[in-house]
């Protein structure tokens, strides 16, 4: 029943998304029956049908191959479903701004049109250069016979005065009335047609935003199927001996080997490992995304994983969605030592492992007191644990140091946040009481194969003695 109700709500809150981006993306940018429109209109069904496809495909037992053609654009839509949203959300921002620096300009615009259609009367009563020479009296030079060319003013000016209006007929204002009412007989310009400002704050915001949700999804996939990087810390433990100083753990969890992340995503995490020469290998948990039958050989390389003392394996929560009873005898198969609620001596220290508490589920879930009730409290204790969670019973146990996985470190901002309400720490190295936890972002992805804000990484822990 709670299952039903949670994702009745699930399934409203995407539909009401997909609406709003539906609305902004498409409804407030094409026509009414354009091509677009009718684009626009299809993926914001057929998108989320993927993107549910991909999410259940998996638990349903669909084929392998099924799973791979829907996780890429179902899995990859929900990324750009995010930052297309909160894009949008910063739109809503500058929309209302934009509008109204557009309506300023088109009013000044529109005031300054007005007064040039209108024009300024012509005035009339100026001096006679400022009349035309349509309005202007013709006088004609009469030039006489004469050897003198000297013109005889009397008939000049019979001329002048034959040749000019009749004052009362012709007032002398009537020029000026006939250019005003030429002027205003004169059509104004029509003026071009041009889109609405709504729709045009419409477009640019939602390009805008287009551009800048895909641009981070897809520096976000890059982030992922480039590999992990590696990163390098110290941890000091008061009871290492001086012999064990400097010993070298890579810790790597969350590989997430699935129907995006495949064989070649664990030979680059080989790879990465070998290159730096551990003492130990400590793979945190998550390993896979399905079974073993549909992802055995994708995680084959993990054979021609190298170090001194070894490669270490401990269940994380996926493997009890997968087969966890499988893959720990698989991962054995493969050269990997499987921690169950155990401990084995290495050169100076404790290493401890436990089960995931998704194992719980099935009776398998952690048990502290067998894997470190019967220790000698004189070691240094290292403990291997999926989720960060169980960090209080490590310390009740007298651990020295827990290496975990499972937050991805966020994966996606602002998953962080969230991540911070499930987790006393998401990333990085902490300590509670006399308990060091470091909490690793992982090697892979889950779900979208995109980190935003928490790159993935392979981190190597060099132990140090406060006795060297």
């Amino acid at each position: 029943m709670v299952f039903a109700l949670v994702a009745l709500v699930v399934l409203a809150l995407l539909g009401a998304v997909h609406r709003y981006l539906w609305r902004r993306f498409v409804g407030d940018t094409t026509a009414p029956g354009s091509v677009l429109r009718r684009v626009g209109t299809v993926a914001a069904f057929v998108l989320p049908l993927l993107s549910v496809g991909a999410m259940t495909s998996g638990r349903v037992g669909a084929p392998f191959r099924l799973q791979q053609v829907l996780a890429w654009p179902g899995f990859l839509w929900l990324a750009c479903l995010l930052y297309l949203t909160l894009a949008l959300l910063v739109g809503e921002v500058v929309r209302p701004v934009l509008l109204r620096v557009l309506a300023r300009r088109d009013a000044a615009r529109t005031g300054a049109e007005s007064g040039t259609a209108s024009g300024t009367p012509v005035e009339t009563s100026g001096t006679p250069a400022e009349v035309s020479d349509e309005t202007r009296p013709r006088t004609e030079k009469l030039v006489t016979s004469g050897s003198n060319g000297v013109s005889a003013p009397s008939e000049a000016v019979a001329r002048t005065a034959s040749d000019a209006p009749d004052p009362v007929a012709e007032p002398e204002t009537e020029p000026a009335a006939t250019v005003s009412a030429a002027a205003d007989s004169t059509p104004a310009p029509a003026l071009v047609p041009h889109p609405s400002r709504r729709l045009f704050v419409s477009r640019v915001v939602g390009g805008a935003a287009a551009a800048a949700g895909l641009a981070t999804v897809g520096y976000g996939t890059h982030n992922v199927l480039s590999g992990p990087s590696v990163k390098r810390i110290t941890v000091p433990l008061a009871r290492l001996p001086r012999a064990a100083h400097g010993f070298r753990i890579a810790v790597v969890s969350d590989i997430h080997i699935g129907p995006i992340l495949g064989r070649a995503h664990t030979r680059r995490i080989v790879d990465t490992i070998n290159r730096t020469s551990p003492d130990l290998v400590a793979v945190v948990g998550d390993l896979v995304d399905g079974s073993v039958a549909d992802l055995g050989s994708a995680a084959e390389p993990l054979a021609a994983l190298r170090a001194r003392h070894g490669s270490y394996f401990v269940t994380g929560n996926h493997e009890y969605f997968s087969g966890a009873e499988q893959w720990v005898d698989h991962v054995r198969e493969l050269g990997l030592i499987p921690l169950e609620n155990a401990r084995v001596e290495i050169e100076g220290f404790d290493l401890a492992g436990v089960n995931d508490i998704a194992g719980e589920t099935e009776g398998q879930g952690p048990d502290f007191a067998r894997a470190l009730g019967d220790r000698d409290r004189g070691r240094a204790a290292v403990l291997m644990a999926h989720q960060p969670v169980v960090i209080h019973d490590a310390v009740e146990h007298g651990v020295d140091l827990q290496l975990s996985g499972h937050t991805h470190g966020g994966q996606l901002w602002p998953g962080n946040y969230l991540a911070e309400l499930a987790n006393p720490t998401v990333a990085g190295l902490e300590r509670y009481g006399d308990t060091q936890l470091f909490v690793s972002r992982g090697a892979g992805a889950w779900g979208p194969p995109v980190r935003v804000g928490a790159p993935a990484d392979i981190t190597v822990v060099e132990l140090a003695s406060r006795q060297a």
